[in-house]
């Protein structure tokens, strides 16, 4: 057996797909840019020392180890999970465990939309506050900006507030174009992931921004104004960026995971009293307020947050959010 390293594109049924990292299995196409031996692996339970408590055991983006098959080079099995710098989990309701995502990221790409399907905020800010755990850097990526909604005055007031405490917003249509060339440049050289609702355009973008890619795409359904999953499985992509949204400049690519949509996030391993850990604004105040760590930041005297509110600094709109949030996770009942 072969001694190799490489990265997770795919995985289902716990059978993976593996992009080699070594030099001896790398070939160049017309673009100059390095195609890998990809290795269909299964785990090699025995000697694999994986976290049992997940949904799913490894997630596009992870490095792994593998032992190559020395009679079917396009297979092997996996033995080792290498150390992740990050993660973007959720809790899966239906398995009732967390699921990985994405692992290894540069940045989180959270995909929303003004309408079609219908915008949440509180889903983008669940989203947010799980990248804050977790140590990612989440960007907002809205779609379908050339909607005539796009521009309704609440829609854009909630847009100002994640931007006022510090969050990029990138404001694009795979339909018109907009915006574009900002998240090029966002993603070039960069590994990415795409998470969000069904129907919120994550593989229409792909498909836009590499012109050679030929992602499934759904339509919404009609009565409920929610998409279908036609992204079945996390899947780690190499493209290719079209030259006419970067500028001309050749051979730039970006690593891009597509993952399913989500209908329904909900956050893991982030308790009530907890979450205003993980609200960028709230974070500073924590354990200054009269009663310390005590505090729940709901009526009582010399609350730092709640003072925070009636100055203005902390807006109503994320504190409803936050107190939302906390009650969901203490009872256990999450908004779709």
């Amino acid at each position: 057996m072969s001694q190799l390293t490489g990265t997770v594109l795919s995985g289902s049924n716990n059978i993976f797909e593996i992009e080699c990292d070594e030099d001896s299995t790398t070939e160049s196409d017309n673009s100059g840019i390095a195609k890998k031996q990809i290795i269909t692996c299964t785990l090699k339970s025995k000697r694999l020392k994986l976290d049992e408590k997940y949904y799913n055991p490894l997630a596009p983006g992870d490095k792994v180890c593998l032992e190559q098959d020395e009679l079917h080079k396009d297979k092997g099995q996996i033995t080792t999970l290498l150390p992740r710098s990050n993660a973007f989990v959720r809790w899966n309701v239906k398995g009732r465990a967390p699921q990985l995502l994405a692992a290894n990221l540069d940045y989180i790409l959270l995909v929303t939309t003004p309408d079609e399907p219908p915008f949440r905020e509180r889903f983008i800010d669940r989203e947010l506050a799980q990248a804050e755990y977790q140590n990612l850097t989440p960007i907002i990526l809205v779609n379908k900006y050339d909607l005539p909604s796009a521009q309704n005055p609440d829609f854009q007031e909630q847009l100002s507030i994640w931007e006022e405490i510090g969050y990029k917003v990138i404001r694009v249509s795979a339909k018109s174009g907009e915006g574009l060339t900002e998240l090029a440049e966002l993603v070039t050289g960069k590994l990415c992931a795409l998470v969000g609702q069904s129907g919120v355009g994550k593989s229409s973008l792909i498909n836009v921004l590499d012109n050679s890619c030929v992602l499934k795409t759904g339509s919404l359904s009609k009565k409920y104004g929610k998409g279908s999953h036609t992204t079945t499985k996390g899947t780690l992509l190499h493209i290719h960026l079209n030259e006419s949204i970067v500028g001309g400049v050749q051979n730039a690519y970006a690593s891009i995971i597509d993952t399913p949509g989500v209908r329904r996030f909900v956050l893991h391993d982030i308790a009530a009293d907890d979450l205003a850990l993980y609200f960028k604004e709230m974070k500073p105040l924590i354990g200054k307020c009269k009663f310390g760590m005590s505090c729940k930041h709901e009526n009582e005297p010399g609350c730092k947050i709640l003072e925070a509110v009636y100055a203005g600094h902390i807006t109503e709109r994320r504190f409803e959010s936050w107190q939302r949030i906390s009650e969901e996770i203490r009872t256990g009942s999450w908004e779709d």
